[in-house]
């Protein structure tokens, strides 16, 4: 599959989980990558993954939380491969809840904003002139099932339920020039997100209808579809990629699905 053949593309805390399967699909289906980490030692193990597979990766260092450190990452995607086609915001942060909401740390919370919510703002600012200059760019904003209803982590869903509201409205406005921007909103999937934290994913699969929790590339696949041109006419849509969770609510409460 050639669909990103001649593309570019930036994708956000790809050293790892979610973002290091888009990474490796858009590279896979012929689109050059900037890896972009916070962890620039994971980005370039994902870059190199890729080159090993016949790939165009380069790796970046990207602190979404950091004006700066954004606009230099957007920069050094058009300056190594001349143009930016793509965008896909996924580095997130989210911190356990309290028990009760009145414990909430206001610097965990405003972390978890920032770094979801504000980050993804930052990234898209200092691209959409270039996606709207590509003449087929695209947004996709890696949301959550958290956004849409109650599974817990306060902070967290808040910002992913921003992130919908940002998606909506950057899609009015930017589709009169070119750019689409869609948002996946996945359950939960197996990443260290759950390992790190001596969690076991697998323990959630019977509360979803299709039995099983998923896996990154299942939320990849779907970015895959949001960013090309098979989506042209696709815009401000929000797509639970939630082996059905959201449509048969159990009433499943967890640290990030």
């Amino acid at each position: 599959m050639t669909r990103f053949e001649g593309y570019a593309a930036l994708v956000t805390g790809a050293g790892r989980g979610i973002g290091a399967a888009v990474a490796h699909r858009l590279a896979a289906e012929g689109s050059q990558v900037l890896v972009t980490d916070i962890d620039v030692v994971a980005a370039e193990k994902i870059a190199g993954e890729i080159r090993e597979q016949g790939g165009a990766a380069t790796a970046w260092r990207c602190d979404v939380g950091d004006r700066d450190s954004v606009t230099a990452a957007v920069a050094g995607a058009v300056e190594t491969f001349g143009h930016l086609d793509v965008l896909v915001n996924n580095a997130y942060a989210c911190h356990p809840d309290t028990a009760l909401f009145e414990d909430e740390d206001d610097e965990a919370w405003s972390r978890d904003l920032d770094l979801s919510l504000n980050g993804a703002y930052r990234c898209c600012k200092a691209a959409l002139p270039h996606l709207a200059a590509s003449g087929r760019g695209a947004v996709v904003n890696i949301g959550s099932v958290n956004g849409l209803q109650d599974f817990g982590n306060h902070a967290y869903s808040a910002a992913k339920a921003g992130l919908i509201s940002l998606t909506r409205t950057l899609a009015g406005h930017a589709g009169p020039r070119g750019v689409r921007v869609n948002l996946v909103a996945p359950g939960t999937v197996r990443t260290r997100a759950w390992t790190d934290r001596g969690r076991n994913p697998d323990a959630m699969s019977a509360l979803y209808p299709l039995g099983r929790v998923g896996e990154p590339e299942d939320i990849a696949a779907a970015v895959a579809f949001l960013a090309s041109r098979d989506a042209a006419w696709v815009t401000g849509v929000v797509l639970p990629v939630d082996g059905g969770i959201t449509a048969v609510h159990t009433g499943f409460k967890g640290t990030t699905v």
